[in-house]
């Protein structure tokens, strides 16, 4: 049985990647400094699984305590990186605590990742790398323009770090460029739960539809799209983290065409926020009390995913639509209450 760190293991896409790899039968190793997540979602992994992952509270940025983590946990096989802070507009009034948090840890976790030989990696990177890309839809190959938020510039940071570690030791990578994941799992026992305010569109139409916020602000009105606000690939988590358990597999049998690879992870369609609106209104049956305000700093006008390489490479393919993902984040939030 392979063995697999997940870090941010309990966060939103990592307690969904945490199921798919023990469905896949992989033992499951967890760190996370709950700063952004709930101790409770272990129990939640073990009721969906029936297997309790290995947990330990540990924030990647005390070197000595990954020291300590590595000591005391051999012969990992691989590990998934997804430990960060993730908004884009919190990042733009936090820049200085975005790249210690993300880039530190990383630099920490790949440094004991050599001290141990341990060679395969999977880095949670995100389409915030490409900025606003001129050719729609994205491909792999779309070159990195100046990131619109210190979030954007840390993925892009963190992708040339592991580069460049990769030209020079035994590290193996791949790069997961995520578009936008919403959802949650079938069973609602795991789901996005933000701490505070949601930073994120689906947490916010969802808690505005349940009445907990007063109403759903739409970041822009006047953008040059069909309906005057931003375009996004919205994918569903469930899709998302089976990607990381391919991407795994691929790594340990030692299918990687080269030692850093990167994939686009998302529908390869784009819908913009009345869309989301609309067909969250559809799928629940709730008026949504929404407004048009400003844009928001660092937000692009659209993004979505040409998604053949992974689809050809990974062979994955996104397979859960818009309102099938909205109607399980929906079942998500009514099982809070």
């Amino acid at each position: 049985m392979k063995k697999i760190l997940v870090t941010g293991g309990l966060g939103f896409i990592g307690s969904h990647t945490v199921v798919e790899l023990q469905n896949e039968g992989y033992e499951v190793l967890i760190i996370d400094n709950l700063s952004n997540s709930s101790i409770d979602v272990l129990g939640q992994i073990t009721s969906i699984t029936g297997k309790k992952p290995v947990f330990e509270n540990l924030d990647l940025k005390n070197q000595d305590d990954i020291k300590a983590f590595f000591k005391s946990n051999k012969n990992i096989d691989g590990i998934i990186h997804f430990a960060a802070s993730k908004a884009v507009g919190e990042s733009v009034e936090k820049p200085l605590e975005y790249y210690h948090n993300n880039i530190s840890s990383l630099i920490y976790l790949l440094e004991e990742m050599q001290h141990n030989n341990v060679s395969n990696f999977i880095f949670s990177s995100s389409c915030t790398v490409y900025g606003q890309a001129d050719i729609m839809p994205i491909t792999e190959s779309a070159p990195f323009k100046p990131a619109e938020s210190p979030y954007g510039n840390t993925k892009q940071i963190g992708e040339e770090i592991i580069s460049d570690t990769s030209k020079v030791s035994n590290l193996r990578a791949i790069a997961l460029r995520y578009f936008n994941p919403i959802g949650a799992h079938g069973s609602a026992e795991i789901g996005e739960l933000p701490i505070g305010i949601p930073q994120n569109l689906i947490p916010y139409v969802t808690q505005t539809a349940a009445g907990i916020r007063k109403e759903l602000s739409v970041f822009g009105g006047d953008y040059p799209t069909s309906d005057g606000t931003a375009i996004r690939d919205y994918i569903h988590v469930v899709d998302l983290a089976k990607a990381h358990s391919v991407a795994m597999k691929r790594l340990l049998d030692r299918k990687n065409k080269s030692a850093f690879e990167v994939f686009n992870i998302g529908t390869g369609k784009g819908s913009s926020v009345l869309d989301v609106i609309k067909a969250f209104e559809k799928v629940s049956n709730q008026p949504l009390n929404y407004k048009i305000v400003d844009r928001r700093e660092g937000d692009i006008i659209e993004a979505f995913a040409d998604t053949s390489l992974a689809n050809t490479e990974l062979k994955w393919k996104a397979e859960l639509n818009l309102e099938d993902a909205l109607a399980s984040a929906w079942k998500w939030q009514l099982s809070l209450k």
